[in-house]
């Protein structure tokens, strides 16, 4: 266990996949965190001491820099989906990815993977899609030969995608979505992972690879997949986009007056700015293939952990035998 790789973020969604991932490897895995004591969950991923939470606040570099220092490899996998106090778009997507690449740069470490997203676009009018790019941009000019993932979508087990509509589909017979057109084409969390591990180990080429599952669908056709796999009858009532635009507008203005403490529990301002633009990869984008990877399918994965979303949870297959009893 003599290679280190440090993990930014490595509590996070994506981020403890990869820790796992290396662990398996036999690397040292180092999870930067700014809680070190709510990343605890982490450490049985491999031997005794081989996975440690350390503690790390990206917006500075001195913090930064111990978490770099004796790392083979780095891995930034540190981003939002909503704004909050001092954690901003450009502070935490693109200063933040800058300043681990250079520093990591700095520190001599081999290798780095940055994590982005499918619709970085430095002309964008979303701040949320500029500031990834922006971010890449940074990482490239300190580590050219980088390999930076911009993924669709994510799904998985602690997903903040299906996970949350399915919640919402508890709440009453209608599930309301803004964008019910714009098409995805979702990545599994594992097979993303993977892709990093690949990037890790130095068996892939750097570059930009776009990662994106096996099925394009549109929003609404991916909530219908999920009620089936939920057993649960919704209408799904697309959001007009002028009325989205006043909701959006509304929940942000009471999270700023809130200084924070009401978070926007809809949908922001910058999020239907994204919303509007389909999130798929590009035709002439590497993506798994070139990496070598299947991607996994959502019909495999989402039964796996969807069931607690059933009428009878754990319980559904039982019953369902049951009403076949004479």
């Amino acid at each position: 266990m003599n290679n280190l790789v440090t993990i930014y973020g490595g509590s996070g969604f994506v981020g403890r996949y990869i820790a796992q991932r290396m662990a398996k490897e036999g690397w040292r895995v180092r999870v930067a965190v700014r809680h070190p004591n709510e990343a605890l969950f982490v450490k049985p991923y491999g031997a005794v001491g081989q996975v440690e939470p350390v503690l790390c606040n990206i917006r500075n570099d001195a913090s930064v820099r111990a978490a770099a220092k004796g790392a083979d490899v780095v891995v930034n996998c540190v981003g939002l989906l909503v704004q909050s106090g001092k954690n901003r778009f450009d502070v935490v997507q693109a200063e933040g990815a800058g300043r681990i690449a250079r520093i990591a740069q700095e520190e001599g470490v081999a290798r780095m993977v940055h994590l982005s997203a499918i619709g970085a676009d430095a002309q964008s009018k979303s701040k949320y899609a500029r500031s990834k790019a922006q971010g890449e941009a940074l990482v490239l000019a300190s580590f050219p030969q980088a390999m930076i993932l911009r993924p669709s979508v994510l799904f998985g087990n602690e997903d903040q995608f299906f996970n949350r509509f399915a919640a919402m589909s508890r709440m009453g017979p209608i599930l309301p979505l803004v964008g019910a057109e714009t098409l995805f084409q979702p990545a599994y969390v594992g097979d993303v992972a993977k892709a990093a591990g690949l990037g890790i180990l130095g068996t892939a080429a750097g570059g930009i690879y776009e990662l994106g599952g096996p099925e394009v669908a549109s929003f609404r056709t991916l909530m219908q997949q999920m009620l089936v796999v939920i057993e649960r009858k919704r209408l799904i009532l697309n959001i007009p986009h002028f009325i989205a635009r006043l909701m959006a507008f509304g929940f942000d203005a009471l999270q700023l007056l809130s200084g924070g403490l009401i978070m926007n529990p809809a949908v922001t301002q910058d999020q239907l700015i994204n919303l509007s633009k389909d999130n798929v990869v590009s035709p002439t984008a590497k993506g798994f293939g070139d990496l070598g990877i299947s991607p996994a399918t959502i019909s495999a994965v989402l039964p796996e952990y969807m069931w607690q979303y059933r009428p009878s949870g754990q319980y559904a297959a039982i019953k369902g035998s049951a009403k076949n009893l004479r």
